[in-house]
């Protein structure tokens, strides 16, 4: 491992180690069912229903293999720098907002994921790829 990606996973680290402890201090539902990785090339896209309880806007997603990209596909995908959330939010291949990982994963593999809301609500969350 090189010695930037092990800078990396330090940071990300540390990074998911201060946001459990915001989390375990909002005590806030964010998701209401698993939440599934579904393999696509070079990476997994995000599938499941985020909920909060007002409305909102996703600006980040990390996991131990980096960021996560948020992008609008309406009618071709694009990067943005924010999903609103408006209360609920399907996410799937065929929605208008996609978070999709880069990296590689195996099926049945759990990837913890960190959520960083525009409100500073920040949650854990865990999301199984499928097989």
């Amino acid at each position: 491992m090189s010695r930037a990606r092990r800078v990396a996973a330090r940071r990300m680290a540390s990074l998911a180690l201060s946001l459990a402890v915001t989390v375990n201090l909002s005590g806030v539902q964010a998701a209401t069912r698993p939440l599934t990785l579904k393999p696509t090339h070079g990476g997994a896209l995000l599938i499941g229903t985020l909920s909060v309880p007002r409305a909102d806007e996703l600006t980040g997603v990390w996991s131990s293999v980096g960021r996560a990209r948020l992008m609008r596909c309406l009618p071709n995908c694009e990067v943005v720098k924010a999903v609103p959330v408006p209360g609920s939010l399907n996410l799937n291949d065929a929605s208008a907002y996609r978070v999709v990982l880069g990296g590689t994963f195996k099926a049945g593999q759990k990837i913890s994921l960190v959520l960083r809301y525009r409100n500073a609500q920040i949650v854990n969350l865990t999301a199984t790829v499928a097989y």
